[in-house]
């Protein structure tokens, strides 16, 4: 398991080399630093240790659940002192987004957290609820909701839309499927919730390919771009726990990555000639 096919494996590393090779270090935060419960192995020392050397760093997170004031303060609650400016979150790509699409006082319905609402607040729109007239629908996160009665008024409302030959924006700042909620345990994302309204469309209107979500956070490129341009260098590494967002997403920004195995993705899996291959593999942080 510890490395890929013999013509090509993937190199190991430690946390510390990576510190001495690159400017700049991107985390994930779930499956990285930290699971629902808790810090994970070597985040406490790892945060310390950046934050002694004075070494540039930043949590790229699809959590659109959490402004980065409140996962700031969670962080902290568990033993993390990571300042807010070295949080970039999904949910800040909204302000743009809205600004693009020109949704200033959009009527919004959002599936998530009182933080998922203060995310579309700030970029424009305008809170509903699900079973209101909308403009646009936000998949922010699968908690703070009634999930089966809000998911299913939600469904009831866009097919009215539809039917009446109106337009709704759909958005998924947190494209991801699964994510680690403890020691072996796991849960589902915002992004699964899109699939379960995405599969509902088709099955009422199977000829409209156009009604799919756009999917703003990692692997796209903004999170890495947002990171490498506020701290001024593109000699980066991503350290991230899962292959089709954090790996794929370093991946086409040409820049490093590293797959940690204290999450979602499989070490092996990255071992396939067809896979997304990361620059490297790294047990934990807690490895140097």
């Amino acid at each position: 398991m510890t490395q890929g096919p013999e013509s090509n494996p993937i190199a190991r590393v430690s946390i510390g080399a990576l510190i001495e090779r690159y400017d700049l270090i991107l985390f994930d935060a779930y499956g990285v630093l930290v699971h629902s419960a808790g810090a994970l192995s070597g985040a406490q020392q790892t945060i310390a240790r950046l934050n002694e050397l004075d070494k540039p760093y930043a949590v790229l997170t699809n959590d659109a659940s959490k402004l980065p004031d409140t996962a700031a303060m969670r962080y902290r609650g568990f033993g993390l002192d990571i300042p807010v400016d070295r949080i970039i979150s999904s949910g800040l790509l909204l302000v743009e987004y809205f600004a693009r699409h020109q949704l200033e006082g959009a009527r919004c319905i959002v599936l998530g957290t009182p933080d998922s609402n203060r995310f579309v607040e700030h970029a424009g729109g305008t809170i509903v609820p699900a079973d209101s007239d909308c403009d646009v629908l936000v998949v922010g996160d699968e908690n703070g909701y009634d999930f089966v009665e809000t998911v299913d008024a939600t469904l009831s409302t866009l097919f009215r839309a539809i039917d009446a030959g109106k337009s709704v924006r759909l958005v998924l700042p947190n494209p991801d499927l699964i994510f680690p909620h403890g020691e072996d345990r796991f849960g589902i994302a915002a992004g699964s919730v899109a699939l379960i309204v995405e599969s509902a469309l088709r099955r009422r209107y199977p000829q409209r390919a156009d009604l799919v979500f756009d999917r703003l956070g990692k692997p796209n490129a903004d999170l890495y771009d947002a990171a490498m341009t506020r701290f001024g260098t593109r000699n980066a590494v991503m350290i991230g726990d899962q292959l089709e967002t954090d790996i794929a997403g370093a991946v086409s920004c040409k820049i490093d990555s590293a797959l940690i195995a204290t999450g979602v993705s499989m070490v092996k899996n990255a071992t396939s000639a067809t896979a997304i291959r990361p620059t490297y593999w790294m047990p934990s942080l807690n490895d140097d």
